[in-house]
């Protein structure tokens, strides 16, 4: 898939207020500071699109981006950021599980791993219970320039091995690196590969002939 424009949209408090939608949205979600904004930003093809920030936590609302003015790349707030108030939490948590659950033009959900981590526990359930939801997903790996091969193997096998206590058939899965650049051309195939299935699956325009 070539970017050809990649802008933004909006940020929104709740999934009540995201635009009305008929195109594929692809929606990206991890734990704070797993690399999310540097993903979008090496996929898009972009430096600022996404904002970085060294501060864990800083997404805060659904934030809508639009690609080649056909599909929704959306940015969705973290989960997991122990130091944001017990208030704020929940407030997070509520956001992404109304998104999730209520958003019906949501296409795909990318699950971003940090892959310098053996399985952590919160990315576990997250994923258990999005498979319980029957929402459709994709792991993707960050960080890949940061863990050495034999470390980033043992990392993914055991948490293919851990979703395989709960899961008979494993998400498709991707590695990344923002910095190398690895994985965009996979990921935005992937994404590519649903938005030509999607179009032949919209009803034809019928042309007037009268």
């Amino acid at each position: 898939m070539v970017i050809r424009s990649a802008k933004f949209v909006a940020s929104y408090p709740g999934v009540d207020r995201c635009p009305a939608s008929s195109i594929p949205e692809y929606a990206f979600i991890g734990r704070s500071n797993v690399g999310k904004s540097s993903l979008i930003n090496m996929l898009t093809g972009t430096k600022t699109l996404a904002k970085i920030s060294e501060t864990p936590g800083k997404t805060q609302l659904i934030n809508y981006f639009l690609v080649n003015e056909s599909w929704y790349l959306v940015d969705l707030p973290g989960y997991g950021y122990a130091k944001a108030s017990k208030d704020k939490r929940k407030e997070f948590s509520q956001i992404i599980t109304n998104y999730i659950l209520k958003r019906s033009s949501l296409t795909l959900l990318f699950v971003l791993i940090d892959s310098r981590l053996e399985p952590q526990p919160i990315d576990i359930d997250f994923i258990n219970w999005l498979g319980v939801n029957q929402i459709p997903l994709a792991l993707v790996f960050t960080k890949t320039d940061k863990t050495p091969k034999a470390l980033l193997e043992a990392n993914m096998e055991a948490f293919k091995n851990k979703m395989m206590e709960m899961w008979e058939v494993l998400p498709p899965i991707f590695t990344s690196s923002a910095v190398t650049r690895t994985g965009r051309e996979d990921v935005l195939s992937y994404i590519d590969s649903i938005n030509a299935n999607f179009k032949s699956t919209q009803p034809k325009k019928v042309e007037r002939v009268w």
